[in-house]
């Protein structure tokens, strides 16, 4: 007789047959699966339809044909893209029988991208960007200006819901194509454009493209928000506008500018340093932000490095009997702007991350290192007071060397070595361990009392960290604020980092919820952000929100955690009275575990970096060492606090 494993293994076996095979067909795929096409249907994937609209205007842009692009964020949610290029050939296609305006907006990879002299250059290789943020809109109109003629079709969901139709001529001088769609709130997490994000990506695509104006509106609140970019300095200027908001002192003032053109491939390189320990190196290809760099990057590392080596030697800074630089040595303090033009692009996803063609990194090392020693020649007092920063980086990096090779004795990096009051935890599996950074020993001593230690772990802190941002690496290194949190998470830092070595899963930041908390919050942000941001990126760093106020009635108690919070638990009770926690330390273990350690009742913030260009300009600003910029900003932005502890 069958037993029954092998009898629900057989039925199992008999309900996966032919009719189980499904075949998605057009745009619903999109729809079922709208992560492989733009990633995520996070705030992120929202933003990124705009992109995509966007990304194929400033195509239009490259051959040549579009100089001025709108963008319009409108009262009903929706945006609108409105270009003066050539719009889309009004015809029939041949393969498919259906209007060209209709297969770029309903056929995946289909568009003038793919040969055929449509456009040498691209951003968008894939051809899928209309199409997907047609399936993924509750609702796009099109209107497509072409040779004096206009040309309509809406779509509801990727279906057609008002065919294609000329409508007559094109309004006089008109011609382009516009765009007008509203995401779907079916599919996203949230539809509510944020205006400073899209601000930003159309600021950068006036910088890469000099010359071409976007007009950004934002029409939705009760005054109308507009912004005319333009920029025909190009990437000279965006690297001025990138160390402008470092508010740090520059090490020379001209902006050195490198450009070299081979057949179809255009590379350009802008570069300026700065006195700051950090480096910003921002790369684009076909105007796609390469965040995670590629074959251009490498190029132009490598090209900086060895100039750098060659003119230290030349102007008697290194002698015959001493090491190279190394290549951090020469990019300390640098912000430079890496951009590429090329046809054939090859990224390795349709988000665009990172550049793979292998014939750019030669030609942007070639161009790097002609150019760069051509300006060096020409600008000898530049090229000192360069190679004089990066001399200084080495000795900094050797000295950080001896204060890692001193904290590796003391157990800082990996070892046995844990922190005398660090309270672990029993389990070792990151996927459920927590480390929870808490200000002060009070309220370090309810966590302890409080928690579950099967899989929390308690690092009482020592007062306020060390500002990183003004410190060098060897200062950090040997920190003795630091060292416990180093030695804790297990993971090393800066060359000695290795994420496989990470104790725990989350690294939680517990710390009053008044301004020296919300300063030790930043402290330790700008320490993750500058020496392990990878465990930014990862998702590895959260912050832990304690309530703000305890509130009793009776034998009722609740816990408000904003006052709008208290305000409403004040009308569910008719009253009460309310007590303001002023620190950690005034909770006993029980409502510190209920309130802010309880996974299933406590409120975590996740820190994420959405611009990295951005989070590097405010930690700069905040923890920098100018301070004029810091106290405009202070005064700019005082309105928006809702509480605030004196």
């Amino acid at each position: 007789m069958e037993n029954l494993e092998n009898l629900e293994n057989r039925v199992e076996r008999e309900e996966y047959g032919d009719e189980q095979i499904q075949v998605l067909e057009g745009l619903e795929a999109v729809r079922k699966r709208p992560g492989m096409y733009i990633g995520t249907t996070s705030i992120r994937g929202l933003h990124h339809l705009v992109y995509e609209i966007v990304d194929n205007s400033i195509d239009e842009a490259m051959a040549g044909h579009c100089d001025r692009i709108e963008v319009t964020l409108n009262k009903d949610g929706s945006v609108s893209i409105q270009d003066n290029g050539r719009g889309v050939p009004a015809g029939i296609n041949a393969k498919t029988g259906t209007p060209t305006l209709e297969v770029v907006f309903t056929v995946l990879h289909a568009g003038g991208k793919f040969g055929g002299g449509g456009y040498k250059i691209s951003g968008g290789l894939h051809g899928v960007g209309a199409s997907v943020v047609n399936a993924l809109s509750e609702w796009l109109e099109v209107e497509n200006c072409h040779d004096g003629k206009m040309y309509t079709e809406r779509f509801e969901k990727g279906n057609i819901a008002r065919p294609f139709a000329c409508v007559g001529d094109a309004p006089e001088g008109r011609h382009g194509l516009f765009v007008r769609f509203k995401p779907d709130a079916t599919i996203f997490e949230e539809v509510e454009f944020e205006y400073d994000t899209l601000l930003t990506r159309l600021r950068e695509q006036t910088f890469l493209n000099a010359g071409i104006r976007i007009v950004f509106r934002d029409e939705r609140g009760d005054e109308i928000k507009e912004e005319d970019l333009c920029h025909e300095g190009g990437i000279k200027q965006f690297v001025e506008y990138i160390n402008s908001n470092k508010h740090a002192n520059m090490i020379h003032n001209d902006i050195i500018y490198m450009k070299a053109e081979k057949g179809d491939i255009t590379a350009e390189v802008s570069m300026q340093y700065n006195d700051t320990y950090t480096e910003t190196i921002v790369t684009f290809a076909n105007n796609m932000s390469t965040i995670d760099g590629g074959t251009h990057e490498i190029g132009f590392k490598n090209a900086l490095t060895k100039v750098t080596n060659s003119y230290a030697r030349k102007l008697g800074f290194l002698k015959d009997s001493d090491s190279n630089l190394k290549s951090e040595d020469a990019r300390e303090g640098l912000t430079a702007v890496v951009s590429v033009k090329l046809p054939d692009a090859q990224f390795e996803s349709q988000t665009k991350a990172k550049l793979g063609n292998s014939e750019i990194r030669t030609i942007v090392d070639n161009i790097v290192s002609e150019k760069l020693s051509e300006f060096y020649e020409e600008n000898p007092d530049i090229a000192k007071a360069i190679i004089e920063k990066a001399c200084e980086a080495s000795r900094v990096r050797e000295a950080a060397r001896k204060a890692r090779e001193l904290a590796r004795r003391k157990g800082v990096f990996g070892g046995s070595a844990l922190p005398i009051k660090l309270a672990d935890c029993q389990d070792r599996r990151t996927e459920y361990t927590e480390l929870y950074l808490v200000e002060g020993d009070s309220a370090g001593g309810s966590a302890k009392d409080g928690r579950d230690s099967r899989f929390q772990a308690i690092l009482p802190l020592r007062g306020k960290v060390l500002n990183v941002e003004k410190s060098s690496r060897d200062k950090v290194y040997g920190n003795e604020s630091l060292i416990p949190i180093i030695q804790a998470l297990g993971c090393g830092i800066g060359e000695e980092f290795n994420s496989e070595k990470l104790r725990y899963g989350k690294i939680i930041i517990m710390a009053d919820a008044d301004v020296d908390g919300s300063h030790i919050q930043v402290l330790l942000l700008t320490f993750f952000f500058r020496h392990m941001r990878q465990l930014i990126e990862d998702g590895h760093i959260y912050l832990a929100k304690p309530p703000l106020y305890k509130i009793t009635k009776g034998k009722t108690m609740k816990y408000a955690y904003s006052d709008e919070e208290r305000d409403q638990i004040f009308e569910e009770l008719g009253g009460g009275q309310a007590e303001r926690y002023k620190g950690l330390g005034e909770m006993d273990k029980e409502q510190l575990w209920e309130t802010t350690m309880d996974p299933t009742t406590r409120t975590l913030i996740k820190v994420e970096i959405k611009d990295a260009m951005k989070c590097d300009e405010i930690f700069s600003l905040l923890m920098g060492d100018k301070v004029e910029p810091r106290r405009e900003f202070i005064e700019k932005n005082a309105k928006f606090v809702k509480n605030l502890d004196i």
